[in-house]
C-alpha cells in the first residue's frame, strides 16, 4: 500500500497504468466480458465495481484531452436497452476528477471488441451492471 494511491489499485493494475503511453487505451470490464479472448493481458480485480475502480484510477489516470472521445462505453445491442444510470454513475466519477472530459462515446459491440485487441490491458472485474464496459485513452501526465 502507498499514500495517496486507493488500496483498489492493486500493484499490477499500478504497474501497467505505469507503463502505458500517450494514447494507449485500457478497458475496465464487467465479470462477462470475453477479456481473455480478447486481450493477452488481463488483471484481475473481481471483488469491484467499475465506478469505485475509476473512482480509484481518475486522481493517477489523465485522460486525453487531444481525443474527441477519451472514455468509450459499448452501444446496445439491436433490441436491448442501456440502463441510463450506468452511464451518469460513471459520468459523474469522471467529472469530479476530470471536468473537462466530453461524455462517453458508445461504440457497436465488435468494435469495442476489436478495441479490446488493441488496448494495452483489460481489468475484469466483479461488475454485473448491463453494457458498464469502459474503455480509457491514457492522455498526458501532468499536462
Amino acid at each position: 500500500m502507498l499514500n495517496g494511491i486507493s488500496p483498489l489499485v492493486g500493484p499490477d493494475l499500478l504497474a501497467a497504468m505505469c507503463r502505458m503511453g500517450h494514447g494507449d487505451e485500457i478497458v475496465l470490464a464487467d465479470a462477462h466480458f470475453p477479456g481473455h479472448s480478447n486481450n493477452d493481458l488481463v488483471l484481475r480485480a473481481d471483488g469491484l465495481l467499475i465506478a469505485d475502480l475509476l473512482d480509484a484510477l481518475l486522481p493517477l489516470f489523465p485522460l486525453d484531452t487531444y481525443v474527441r472521445a477519451p472514455v468509450m462505453m459499448m452501444a446496445a445491442v439491436s433490441g436491448d436497452t442501456l440502463d441510463p444510470v450506468v452511464e451518469q454513475v460513471y459520468g459523474a466519477v469522471i467529472d469530479r476528477h476530470q471536468p473537462e472530459t466530453p461524455p462517453a462515446q458508445r461504440i457497436e459491440r465488435f468494435a469495442f471488441y476489436e478495441r479490446t485487441r488493441r488496448a494495452f490491458a483489460v481489468v475484469m472485474t466483479g461488475d454485473t451492471a448491463k453494457y458498464g464496459n469502459v474503455i480509457l485513452k491514457k492522455g498526458l501526465v501532468g499536462h
